[in-house]
């Protein structure tokens, strides 16, 4: 070890950030020792102090290391730690941080109101921060954050969380890039205004009908989950967007422009329709469309799709590559006066691959009809794949509907398959 040339032991210690592995090469050699200042990231593992034996507590063995560092940039803490641990660690190296990871555990409202400051609070302390990433956060009250002038991603994941709270953290951070919030709890309405935010993934738990209004001119992706009321104006660079709700449904949607949008994905149980129609809408551009909405219906009464005419669905957005079409959707474009009134010219010019999941046997000559449809008119198409998914008949139509969808297959082999 001791032969090996200084620039080759820096750069083997600079791939090393695992603070037991750090600890256990501290005792190799003298020189290997010596370089320990110069490592640039360090990571406590959740199971970092499960054998502790040491009469130093874990706050202060992460200090330790931490001090002998001299220009620490990234921080991965997953083991538990005190307010007043994390307060000593970002005093000594708050400054050089870039990265900050952390593990907070889900506190209870109880724990959080003795702590002072709070671990939340003692994040300011690193104001160079260019990302941040928290897991298990209450942030109940707004924390007590100077601005974070190069943060640039933010990423909260399982967290109980307050509106006013929420917005103050994210008033701290004007040049996000990247947010993402996930698996967040409380959350009832919530505006999000930053001009260079390019990513967004949003996912609100609970019961379903939270608020979102968006004000980000370079939104480029942005999934939401969570949310019946949506209003995103500012969407000239938007290309991928998702919008889910699996506890609650979708009543509003209100989006500017989506004329640079390539791909669109809408899933949930109940959607109101004049949402599903508005969307279906502004996206006449979209290459990649994915729909998976169970009913539509406003309020509490289920209802299914109202009939979609098939080619007024194609002519209207003729750069779909990609189609993805679950139960509802499908049925809806297979009603009876949907091919009525194909002229002989009518082609679906770009469309490359289907996948349609049928659920049900009803209708099922009309539903073989748009498929042979979408295969006749399809003049590129590649791959279609057929699911059958949870087909709940006792009738011998289901089977019969089976058999001919095995005939189609067979016929045309080389496209068409079943899972």
């Amino acid at each position: 070890m001791d032969s090996l040339p200084g620039a080759i032991v820096h750069y083997i210690l600079s791939h090393m950030n695992n603070a037991r592995d750090v600890a256990t090469f501290n005792c190799v050699s003298k020189r290997w020792k010596d370089s320990i200042p110069y490592l640039r990231s360090l990571y406590f593992p959740r199971n970092s102090f499960d054998n502790h034996t040491s009469s130093d507590s874990p706050d202060t063995i992460v200090w330790k290391m931490i001090s002998s560092i001299v220009c620490l940039e990234e921080l991965v803490v997953y083991s538990p730690f005190s307010s007043a641990g994390l307060a000593s660690w970002l005093s000594l190296a708050g400054s050089t941080l870039k990265h900050l990871e952390l593990r907070m555990d889900n506190l209870s409202e109880y724990q959080h109101s003795l702590e002072r400051p709070s671990k939340l609070d003692c994040i300011s302390s690193a104001k160079n921060l260019e990302s941040l990433k928290l897991w298990g956060v209450l942030m109940i009250n707004s924390p007590s954050w100077d601005v974070f002038h190069k943060l640039q991603n933010l990423e909260i994941v399982g967290a109980r969380l307050k509106d006013p709270a929420l917005s103050t953290a994210l008033g701290a951070c004007p040049n996000l890039t990247n947010l993402l919030l996930l698996g967040c709890e409380g959350v009832t309405s919530v505006s999000i205004e930053l001009p260079l935010l390019e990513r967004c993934k949003l996912d609100f738990y609970g019961s379903g009908n939270s608020s979102l209004s968006l004000s980000c001119p370079k939104i480029e992706f942005l999934e939401i989950q969570g949310c019946s009321w949506i209003r995103v104006q500012e969407t000239e660079c938007l290309r991928n967007l998702s919008i889910s709700n699996n506890a609650g449904r979708v009543y509003m949607v209100d989006f500017g422009k989506l004329d640079a949008l390539e791909s669109l994905t809408m899933r949930g149980v109940q959607w109101c329709w004049d949402a599903i129609s508005k969307m279906l809408q502004w996206a006449s551009e979209v290459k990649h469309l994915y729909m998976k909405v169970e009913f539509t219906g406003d309020f509490d009464t289920l209802q299914p799709f109202p009939e979609v005419d098939f080619v007024d669905f194609f002519n209207t957005h003729p750069k779909l590559q990609k189609f993805d079409i679950h139960g509802a959707m499908f049925a809806a474009l297979c009603q009876r006066n949907s091919l009525k009134n194909v002229e002989s010219g009518f082609v679906i010019p770009c469309l490359e691959e289907v996948v349609v999941t049928v659920r049900s046997p009803l209708n099922a000559e009309q539903k073989m009809s748009t498929l042979e449809s979408l295969l006749k008119y399809g003049k590129n198409l590649k791959a279609m794949v057929i699911r059958i998914l949870q087909m709940k008949s006792s009738h011998s139509s289901s089977d019969d509907f089976f058999d001919e969808i095995c005939r189609f297959r067979c016929i045309n082999r080389k496209i068409v398959r079943i899972q």
